[in-house]
């Protein structure tokens, strides 16, 4: 069992003033700490679930630019970028750069978006569900067309590309691993199995039955079960005990998922992911 470090709020202690820092900071021990995966949310406004709309929010991919800088061993993603917010052969190219500038540590983390306040806030176009999750497919379509280096024209529904170029090529191969992000029985699993290198599902919502499901999809697509990397969203809080913790990650690895990833309690002041390293990274990892 792999844990990764989400960061959800930038609403640091010191304020914006001292933010790089003290985000380098949490960055580079959650990196020597032995965490597999760095993450930011990609959102322009806050979440009502973190706090109000207007508490700081980073753009992520300029942060995990800056981010792959402060680090050297762990993987970059977001989790998860909504597919609506910007054109599919220009994510291509901004996860290839965080590939290529980060020496293959970028992974493509992606659904189909569900804010529609950020979106309706800054101007962005909120098409209903169905098409976002018809967007969303043509978008993984369009960005493994251009890993593989296939400069055919490419013509969707809503996506025209007539020479979707990609140089530098990224140094991941066949492609940064992508990630679909949400536990939609009907599509958002369906993708999964159809495009996704992994998964990601909130732990503690009937994440069992939505494997099932998964596995389901997979079978109907004739496509590996076990090849699917499987991830857990998990809420690190260290008041409630190391061990409770690795008892919690030890159930979900017997579920069958490979990784935890979540936001940690207290971040700012770093002795968590210390913690974290120390006393539960090597104990899950024999899971």
């Amino acid at each position: 069992m792999k844990v990764g470090l989400q960061i959800p709020d930038f609403s640091t202690p010191r304020g914006p003033e001292a933010l790089s820092r003290e985000l380098a900071r949490v960055a580079r021990t959650a990196d020597d700490a032995g965490f597999e995966h760095i993450a930011v949310m990609d959102h322009f406004f806050q979440i009502a679930a973190v706090g109000p709309a207007e508490h700081e929010m980073l753009e992520s991919y300029t942060t995990l630019g800056y981010l792959a800088a402060c680090t050297t061993h762990a993987a970059l993603v977001t989790l998860v970028t909504g597919t609506i917010y910007r054109e599919p052969g220009i994510l291509a190219k901004i996860v290839t750069t965080l590939d290529v500038l980060s020496n293959g540590r970028a992974w493509l983390g992606i659904g189909a978006a569900w804010n529609e306040q950020e979106s309706r806030g800054l101007g962005i176009a909120f098409p209903p569900v169905a098409e976002r999750f018809e967007r969303l497919e043509e978008t993984l379509q369009i960005c493994l067309q251009m890993w593989r280096g296939d400069e055919q024209p490419y013509g969707g529904k809503h996506y025209q590309l007539e020479r979707p170029l990609n140089s530098p090529q990224s140094l991941s191969r066949p492609h940064p691993p992508i990630m679909i992000g949400g536990g939609g029985e009907k599509k958002t699993l369906r993708l999964v199995a159809q495009y996704a290198d992994a998964c990601n599902l909130f732990a503690g919502r009937d994440e069992a039955r939505k494997l099932d499901v998964l596995r389901q999809h997979c079978e109907a697509v004739g496509r590996d079960y076990d090849t699917i990397y499987k991830t857990a969203y998990y809420y690190f809080d260290l008041s409630k005990g190391t061990q409770r913790i690795v008892d919690e990650l030890g159930a979900l690895a017997e579920l069958g998922f490979d990784a935890a990833m979540g936001a940690v309690a207290g971040v700012w002041d770093v002795t968590p992911l210390e913690i974290i390293g120390s006393d539960v990274i090597p104990v899950v990892a024999d899971f």
